[in-house]
């Protein structure tokens, strides 16, 4: 039964960090023997929200109330011990301890100095027949599922018996009876008085097991329901929003150009399922999901980064016929944008000029391969020139440009090569409105010059500025493809299956 007041109470939560206000007068409300939904893009401000109530970090304004008294949260310790738990969505078990001793890996009961390792077990025990668990406290976790090991974690945030408890994207790594095991564990703890939070990007999933959703969008409250009152489309286009900028920069058209990458089949574990698409010469394709959907690991998969259990490539080389190839050796043929260019993508004690020419050492080594310089200041000073990227001179340090430069930069590093195949990750996060539009201009300026673009993004208004044809991922499968006449109502559609204009994959 839902209390008829809050048990948990956040009011006007801000918080800033330098040059950036991650919360702006955020509000929630969670009553006991409920699950409610707090959703949001990447960004939105749900862990900043989360690390204040937990109280990793301290609020700059307002007001927390627990059971109707005010709360000041200076640290985790503070926060546990008012009866707050968390499951994270990385696991944190030690593989070569026990179940019982995981449990209580921060504080093993004592028994005359030492440490009471039966009393360990028996405790854990009851924990485990409330989660409905038959596990021996014994068993090393080294030996037990990945679902298994999500459920050690959460015993151990019952073991101080928490009133609030929340999860943090728990089933980002579980199978589909593990996850179906973990909603009814949470259906138990709402039976028992505990208030949960529950945190995901899988938004069918929200229907399953909350009674009331929260949604941020950049650092802010912008909407509150009960769960039987909203689709899952309201709750997307809620998370998602809209931008003053939105205006096509190309006219819609049909590709009709040679298939130049054929992807059938592919899959991996519970990444990918399936999936099979084609992409033309000088196409757009986009590929829009939640976070979780599958699209990063599909491209990773694409060019070898991580390995795949089933399925295959097909590639057209050059002016020849389409034919099978592995993953390594088309990733020769390609350039590949990471989401994270500051991680993966740059050399940041590196110049611009040597993070240009990284992929093009062989076109600018002389006699014994050594680099000639003057070949690296050409073709740098073409690339700082081609893409206007602001620097003061191509030996400037890449870690101290701008956002929208050293995506610029990554960019400049692969069109030296002419790859003929653009693979994009997210390539304007981070970035203002003018800075993604001058990124989303070099890319129309690729596909006019007939490389093939496969696009990623989870903002949907991106895609339809620029896109000739889009792919809708959810749970590692590709759920709908639509023309480039397809409104962002269509793709929000289509997340879930249900977009009239969606087909089978080309």
């Amino acid at each position: 039964m839902i209390m008829a007041t809050p048990y948990l109470r956040m009011r006007g939560i801000s918080k800033r960090f330098p040059g950036v206000v991650a919360l702006r007068r955020v509000d929630l409300d969670v009553y006991t023997g409920e699950a409610h939904a707090v959703m949001g893009a990447n960004g939105a401000g749900k862990s900043t929200l989360m690390n204040i109530l937990g109280g990793v970090i301290g609020k700059d304004e307002g007001e927390i109330s627990i059971g109707g008294q005010p709360v000041d949260l200076r640290s985790p310790i503070q926060s546990l011990d008012r009866g707050i738990a968390f499951v994270y969505q990385e696991l944190n078990s030690l593989p070569t301890m026990t179940v019982a001793e995981n449990v209580f890996a921060d504080g093993l009961p004592h028994r005359r100095g030492l440490v009471d390792f039966a009393e360990a077990d028996r405790r854990t025990s009851e924990i485990l027949v409330r989660l409905g668990s038959s596990l021996d406290p014994r068993t090393p976790v080294s030996q037990l599922s990945t679902g298994d090991r999500q459920l050690v974690e959460i015993a151990r945030a019952l073991r101080r018996n928490p009133a609030i408890l929340v999860f943090d994207e728990p089933t980002s790594s579980l199978s589909q009876p593990e996850r179906q095991r973990l909603f009814e564990i949470i259906r138990g703890l709402k039976q028992q008085g505990v208030a949960v939070i529950y945190i995901t990007h899988f938004v069918d999933e929200i229907f399953v097991i909350c009674e009331r959703v929260t949604v941020l969008r950049n650092g802010e409250t912008v909407f509150n329901s009960d769960i039987g009152s909203v689709t899952a489309r309201d709750v997307v286009h809620q998370m998602m929003g809209a931008v003053e900028n939105e205006i096509r920069l190309a006219p819609y058209r049909v590709v009709e150009s040679n298939i130049v990458l054929e992807v059938q089949n592919l899959s991996r574990g519970d990444e990918l399922c399936d999936v099979s698409f084609s992409l033309r010469a000088g196409e757009i394709l986009g590929i829009w999901g939640l976070l979780g959907s599958g699209r990063t690991e599909l491209v990773r998969a694409i060019v070898g980064l991580d390995p795949i259990e089933s399925g295959r490539l097909r590639w057209r080389d050059g002016g020849g016929e389409l034919a099978e190839i592995s993953p390594s050796d088309l990733y020769a043929d390609a350039g590949l944008v990471t989401e994270d260019r500051r991680g993966e993508g740059l050399f940041l004690p590196l110049s611009a000029a040597d993070n240009i020419v990284l992929p093009s050492l062989r076109l600018i080594a002389g006699f014994a391969g050594i680099i000639d310089r003057r070949k690296q200041k050409v073709i740098a000073q073409e690339m700082i020139r081609r893409l206007n990227i602001k620097v003061a001179g191509d030996d400037q340090k890449a870690a101290t440009l701008s956002g929208g430069n050293q995506q610029k930069l990554v960019f400049a590093r692969w069109l030296a090569t002419a790859p003929r195949l653009f693979l994009l990750d997210e390539p304007t996060r981070g970035l203002d409105i003018g800075a993604k539009t001058e990124i989303l201009k070099l890319i129309l300026e690729l596909a006019a010059a007939d490389t093939a673009v496969l696009l990623i993004s989870s903002e949907i208004e991106e895609l339809t500025r620029v896109c000739d044809r889009y792919l809708v991922m959810s749970r590692g499968r590709i759920t709908g493809e639509l023309p480039a006449t397809a409104t962002q109502q269509d793709l929000l559609a289509a997340i879930s299956g249900h977009s009239p204009a969606s087909g089978a994959p080309a």
